[in-house]
């Protein structure tokens, strides 16, 4: 007897299999959507590609099983689960950039300055809120870099409100050698990462 005659095969193995296969399909299938935002045509299509064949072979072991209803079930939860794992996934290459908006009350010449020596550009402008006065900070970043930068807003304000947006192309004017990160490296500065 073969494992594929057992009922193991069709209990446990099979199920399994197609559990697996949904999550990363799924899983795959997120980092694409990801890729063609962003643009990246060529690592698009290739998940596509794989994208498709692997569903392809899960689906037709739950049509060829179609009295077993544990596939049904781990298709399923194959596919919920290859969402989460999908996120995951590109939460950890973090691609691409953001633009960050912080309004605060407070002056801002030192939180500007901890931007600069940091490496980001910044603009900041004279506002007027609800409640008065006050100072809108703009700065763009990695994806990567989001929590330093959302670090130095909460060292510099607590409570400074600021919100967060996705940015899908970014065009630098400012020479690299004139900003502030490499200005202060060619006049002997060390930074830190």
């Amino acid at each position: 007897m073969s494992l594929i005659d057992s009922g193991a095969y069709g209990l446990v193995l099979l199920p399994l299999l197609v559990f697996c296969a949904r999550i990363l399909d799924v899983s795959i299938g997120t980092l694409r959507i990801i890729f063609v935002a962003r643009s990246l045509k060529g690592l698009a299509a290739g998940l596509g590609f794989f994208e498709s064949l692997i569903w392809i072979l899960a689906i037709s072991q739950v049509m060829q099983n179609l009295t077993n209803f544990l596939t049904y079930v781990a298709f399923s939860l194959g596919f919920a689960a290859g969402n989460y794992v999908g996120v995951l996934i590109e939460e950890r290459i973090a691609l691409g950039n953001l633009i960050i908006r912080i309004i605060t009350r407070r002056e801002a010449d030192e939180l500007v300055s901890e931007f600069w020596k940091a490496g980001y550009g910044v603009t900041c402008l004279q506002a007027r809120g609800e409640t008065g006065p006050v100072q809108l900070i703009f700065t763009v970043c990695r994806r990567r870099d989001l929590k330093d930068v959302i670090a130095l807003v909460k060292r510099f304000n607590p409570r400074a409100f600021y919100t967060i947006e996705d940015v899908r192309y970014v065009q630098e004017n400012v020479p690299a050698g004139l900003r502030p990160r490499n200005f202060l490296r060619r006049l002997g500065f060390r930074m830190r990462k």
